[in-house]
């Protein structure tokens, strides 16, 4: 796993472990500020991501 993306995991795992259940709007704010920026990571995937820690999924595989 490229350094990049294991960051991009970790960092969705630990939002997903402190924002599981918390609505779409709050995840995606905590995603934008806090995620690195990586090829491939626009808005329509960032909202993905958000709904699935919104109903307590950790996207990250983690």
């Amino acid at each position: 796993m490229h350094d990049t993306d294991e960051a991009l995991f970790r960092a969705v795992h630990g939002i997903a472990g402190r924002l599981a259940g918390q609505p779409v709007p709050v995840v995606m704010e905590a995603l934008m500020r806090q995620l690195p920026k990586a090829p491939g990571l626009d808005v329509a995937e960032l909202r993905r991501i958000a709904e699935e820690i919104s109903v307590g999924r950790d996207p990250s595989g983690l």
